[in-house]
């Protein structure tokens, strides 16, 4: 069974860096040749939860001409288990399995987990940087191609830069627009609908369902002096389509605050979440680079909001600290709040639940509620000969729930990265 999207956003964030675990200083690419990047990342949650592979290949080729060209695939793997959205009770609990042919059940006091989470996705993503009009001005062009167990996603972006003030400011405007499939193991299910019990029927809507993202971006990237650079990118994305996540469920509880036994005799006391079928986002990001005389800084800061109610702040940090020879070291500090959504909540009462329409929403998903997450990091790179590099990196990350209902999780990264060239 796949519950991955979030997740893997949430790996995305954690391994920006992939495929920049190298220096461009401290590599010697000859002209005309292939820059070829490679990583893998270790990926894993505590109290046994979601572990991850991530292999990375990366190859980026500058032609005499001037065009860029750069072509990618990953490859991960998840095994694991995942948070339910229901809450810890004082008695066993019993789950049906979304194919409706399987049940699983959690011990008093645990949170509910679904040990049967697997995975395995591959994504192919390319882009090609060439000059248009004159000198001045450039396009990227780019798609991916993103496969999993129950989820496809088809993409497509169009970048355009151009350089004013002696090549000193640079403006940009980016459109980007994917179509995914979700496909879920046991198929859509229905909006608060019971879970029911195995062999009993699955409240079943489709086989499968949509959404389109559309995204748009403005930056300008600007040389404050000889040693500091500075961006600033504004974005707004439109999402719409099936948005909820279709393994996610809520608790039903009565007036004593136990799960609800007023139910049908195939029932159990869970519902199918609902969110809203649309999400409109709006991004601030700034990024200030500044070079010492060896060492590097860089920060940057984001704020996120969205009409789901969702606001977030992100301070990143890194310090390059230079050693010698083209090896150093390089901490990392990250801090992300968020602010819950409108209609998350942790569960429901039986008048909550029997009262909801397809225009009430509800989420257990702790994603969307109110949280801190704080990582800390150090990677280190040396030169490997004139034109490669071995760099390995460990990052633990920890997030802090506000809701006592839900638990904290910590986690763990580590990285290695090799970085060569063919060609000439």
């Amino acid at each position: 069974m796949s519950n991955t999207k979030k997740i893997r956003e949430k790996l995305t964030l954690a391994s920006a860096a992939l495929l920049q675990a190298t220096s461009a200083g401290a590599v010697e690419v000859p002209d005309d040749a292939w820059d070829i990047g490679t990583a893998i990342l270790f990926y894993n949650e505590s109290d046994g939860r979601v572990s991850a592979i991530e292999p990375v290949i990366s190859g980026t080729r500058e032609f005499k001409d001037g065009d860029i060209v750069n072509l990618k695939a990953v490859f991960d793997s998840l095994t694991g288990a995942t948070p339910t959205g229901a809450l810890a009770a004082d008695v066993v609990q019993t789950f049906t399995n979304p194919s409706g042919n399987g049940s699983y059940t959690v011990a008093p006091g645990e949170t509910p987990l679904d040990d049967t989470f697997l995975d395995t996705r591959v994504a192919l993503s390319g882009s090609w940087n060439t000059a248009i009009f004159d000198e001045y001005s450039r396009l990227i062009l780019g798609g991916n191609l993103s496969k999993e167990f129950d989820y496809s996603s088809l993409g497509v972006s169009a970048n355009f830069l151009r350089d004013y003030n002696n090549r000193n400011t640079t403006f940009s405007a980016a459109l980007g627009f994917s179509s995914d499939t979700i496909e879920p193991s046991g198929e859509i299910p229905t909006a608060f609908a019971n879970m029911k019990k195995v062999s009993t029927g699955t409240n079943r809507d489709s086989v499968d369902d949509s959404k389109t993202i559309s995204d748009v971006m403005f930056g300008i990237t600007q040389v404050i002096n000889r040693n500091t650079l500075m961006q600033f990118n504004l974005g707004f994305s439109e999402t719409s389509g099936y948005l909820n996540d279709p393994y996610k469920i809520i608790s039903v509880l009565d007036s004593n605050g136990d799960l609800t036994t007023a139910l049908g005799p195939d029932d159990l006391p869970y519902v199918y979440e609902n969110r809203p079928d649309s999400r409109s986002r709006q991004t601030f990001y700034w990024k200030t680079v500044h070079h010492l005389t060896e060492d590097v800084i860089n920060v940057a800061y984001r704020y996120h909001t969205d009409d789901w109610g969702i606001d977030s702040h992100t301070i990143d940090f890194h310090y390059r600290y230079e050693l010698g020879n083209g090896s150093y070291l390089q901490p990392h500090l990250r801090y992300y709040t968020q602010a819950a959504a409108d209609f998350s909540v942790t569960s429901l009462s039986e008048a909550e639940a029997a009262a909801a329409t397809s225009t009430t929403y509800a989420s257990a998903d702790y994603r969307l509620s109110e949280f801190v997450t704080n990582t800390i990091g150090l990677k280190y790179a040396m030169p490997v000969g004139k034109s490669s590099e071995f760099s390995v990196r460990a990052e633990m990350i920890s997030q802090v729930q506000n809701d006592s209902l839900y638990p904290d999780l910590d986690s763990f990264i580590v990285q290695f990265g090799y970085d060569f060239y063919f060609g000439k």
